[in-house]
């Protein structure tokens, strides 16, 4: 039997696994990445993930983040526009287990999940600190009011500079433009998106040249999670893994069909990913 060649498997773990600095104005973080089927994934820690973050919004470059889990990946891969905005996201954080657990299989090192509304939370708190200013954009008005109120109440040195409940439903260009200039106006360094995957990564990648400086992210339910209007699941099923079956039991009708599609594609993409592993293709997780 011939012995697997360990320069081989080096050079196709750095391949999985590229370790790429992100530069805003006059400060450095680095952000590693993995490709996951075709998409590059921030891989590391929620307190790494932060760091970048809050160096992105405290810097002049501009740009937008999404968060990907299996249903936007899967989306992207059946959807030209959606893959687009992935790709051109200067970051793209795995909200998931199946995709942090392909990122563990593809390289070595710390690969965690990064909520939204873990994310969120953490940026306010260390933005306090840096004097971030936070703008909101989706949800509904009732929503926003009750984020602004928990978010003010857990971090009294927040600013939260501008709030808007686009309403839902085809809109003209002249009110999109309207939005936009609102939250130009209020200068704010970070925008949070929640107007559901993949529209928020879509919009994100539409507008957020036109709202630099400012940093994007779309944070799906976040606004809800944290403002309290949707309940969450407790720690011990996130640290589980298991958050998926939570919102599954608590919104079957609208996440059923979404899970029993979009989840049954990836358990075969990654089944797919583990036997050319174990060929040995240099490419198995892309």
């Amino acid at each position: 039997m011939r012995e697997a060649d360990p320069d081989a498997q080096t050079r196709k773990a750095r391949q999985a696994h590229s370790r790429d600095v992100v530069t805003d104005g006059e400060t450095r973080v680095r952000a590693s990445r993995t490709i996951v089927f075709d998409v590059p994934c921030f891989r590391g820690t929620l307190e790494e993930a932060t760091a970048l973050v809050v160096d992105a919004a405290a810097g002049d470059a501009g740009g937008y983040a999404c968060l990907c889990n299996v249903h936007v990946l899967e989306t992207a891969r059946r959807d030209a526009l959606t893959m687009a905005a992935l790709r051109g996201a200067r970051l793209v954080f795995p909200d998931g287990a199946p995709l942090t657990w392909v990122q563990r299989r593809a390289a070595s090192g710390p690969a965690e999940r990064v909520g939204g509304p873990d994310l969120m939370e953490e940026v306010v708190h260390a933005g306090c600190a840096v004097g971030l200013r936070h703008a909101l954009y989706g949800s509904t008005e009732a929503v926003l009011d009750m984020l602004k109120a928990t978010l003010e109440r857990r971090y009294p040195l927040v600013q939260i500079v501008a709030s808007i409940a686009p309403p839902f439903g085809a809109r003209s260009d002249e009110e999109v433009a309207r939005d936009i200039e609102d939250l130009r106006s209020a200068r704010p360094n970070v925008i949070w998106v929640a107007l559901g995957a993949p529209r928020q990564e879509r919009w994100a990648a539409t507008y957020a040249p036109a709202l630099a400086p400012a940093f994007v992210i779309g944070v799906g339910a976040a606004f809800e999670f944290i403002g309290g209007t949707k309940p969450r699941a407790p720690r011990w099923m996130r640290e589980a893994s298991l958050e998926w079956l939570h919102r599954l039991l608590t919104e079957p009708r609208r996440l059923g069909l979404r899970y029993l599609t979009t989840n049954s594609r990836f358990l075969v993409r990654a089944g797919v990913g583990l036997v050319r592993q174990s060929a040995g293709r240099s490419r198995a997780w892309n």
